[in-house]
């Protein structure tokens, strides 16, 4: 699985890209809204796919360097593009 950009597809999005010079880390695009909500898209291969098909399992890693977890949520629906002065519906 990769990160992939635009975040939203047919939607020009203000990108910034997290660890752009921070090996070993790869590079992340992603979208900032104005409260710190950040927008990701990731893509799955073919195997990819079909794995999470017949298992149904999806494993996240966070590094969290110790401090608190953030809240994060997943989906598989396409945002929709919001207003960036206002929050993002979840």
């Amino acid at each position: 699985m990769k990160p992939e950009s635009p975040i939203i597809p047919g939607v020009l999005l203000d990108e910034i890209v997290y660890a752009k010079d921070q090996p070993p880390y790869a590079p992340l695009p992603a979208f900032r809204y104005p409260d710190g909500v950040v927008l990701t898209r990731w893509h799955m291969t073919w195997k990819e796919r079909l794995t999470v098909l017949f298992r149904g399992d999806v494993y996240v890693w966070l590094n969290t360097f110790n401090d608190p977890l953030q809240p994060i949520m997943l989906q598989v629906e396409k945002p929709k593009p919001a207003d960036t002065s206002e929050e993002p519906r979840a």
